[in-house]
């Protein structure tokens, strides 16, 4: 009987925590900033996974080339343009206020690699051609930084993906 119950226990567990992190990543998309950041070149293939693009941001230049690189996970701030494009500004000092049209996007530094967490674009097989033409990542974002990515946007600024008629 214990066993069973440790069983269902742990189902329970991890369905409540699967739930959760569902309803986090909701929220971000509901009630987060659109925020673009402009793409570095990719390779949109994968005979294993099928068709994607990996995606690398240009903001992560600063990152490799050296400037004020950051050594422990944090958040980036950008500044917004007239099409809210977002232009590294800074890395976040703690306590420091962001100035009107400032974002602070959270980021990760992994195997010596600056991550802001949309790392892949994934879409349908044979569509390929479609996404070739985006120059811009479009993600939601929290005031705390937390984004979800939600789509990519052509040199236009305009949303790449429909449904195919």
């Amino acid at each position: 009987m214990k066993r069973g119950a440790v069983i269902f226990g742990g189902l329970a567990l991890v369905l409540v925590a699967t739930a959760v992190l569902v309803v986090q990543k909701e929220t971000v998309l509901a009630r987060g900033q659109t925020v673009l950041l402009q793409l570095a070149p990719v390779d949109p293939r994968s005979l294993i996974q099928g068709d994607y693009m990996v995606l690398d941001y240009a903001i992560s230049q600063t990152w490799r080339e050296g400037l004020e690189a950051p050594q422990e996970d944090g958040n980036v701030v950008l500044h917004l343009d007239a099409h809210d494009v977002g232009a590294f500004v800074r890395y976040e000092t703690p306590g420091t206020p962001l100035a009107p049209g400032e974002v602070r996007l959270r980021f990760r530094v992994r195997n010596s690699r600056l991550r802001l967490g949309a790392e892949a674009f994934f879409f349908q097989e044979g569509h390929a051609e479609r996404y070739a033409r985006a120059r811009y990542g479009e993600l939601r974002v929290m005031d705390n930084g937390t984004s979800v990515l939600v789509g990519l946007r052509d040199e236009n600024y305009q949303p790449l993906g429909r449904a195919v008629k």
